[in-house]
């Protein structure tokens, strides 16, 4: 079992930073782990991801540039640096985790296995 911890989400103007972080603690043997987004009226979206392993990640297309994911593994915490938030950013940012993707990539499309209560991020134009 993984539990997932997220914080540092909340109100910034466009052009704005936030950075939010994902601890997690229990069993934090996983491979993957990253970040989510959910949209009011919207479907949930894979926002980036990175293989613990290896730091390989993957990025949204409406994200590249301008997001940064990074771990620390001593911490088990895995962060997301935002830097020239949009209004359309504007979401429930959930963290996610899973055990079992081994192939050194973690996928955007997946269903993953451990999720956090999610942070709210807010863009105001």
């Amino acid at each position: 079992q993984v539990h997932l911890v997220e914080s540092g989400g909340g109100s910034v103007q466009a052009g704005g930073s936030l950075r939010l972080s994902c601890a997690a603690s229990g069993y934090t043997y996983y491979n993957c782990m990253g970040w989510f987004r959910q949209a009011p009226g919207k479907e949930r979206e894979g926002v980036a991801m990175i293989y613990a392993a290896g730091d390989t990640t993957n990025y949204t297309d409406s994200v590249k540039g301008r997001f940064t994911i990074s771990q620390d593994n001593a911490k088990n915490t895995v962060y997301l640096q935002m830097n020239d938030l949009k209004p359309e950013d504007t979401a429930m940012y959930y963290c996610a985790a899973d055990l079992y993707l081994s192939s050194g990539y973690c996928p955007l499309v997946h269903e993953y296995t451990y999720w956090g209560q999610g942070t709210q991020v807010t863009v105001s134009s």
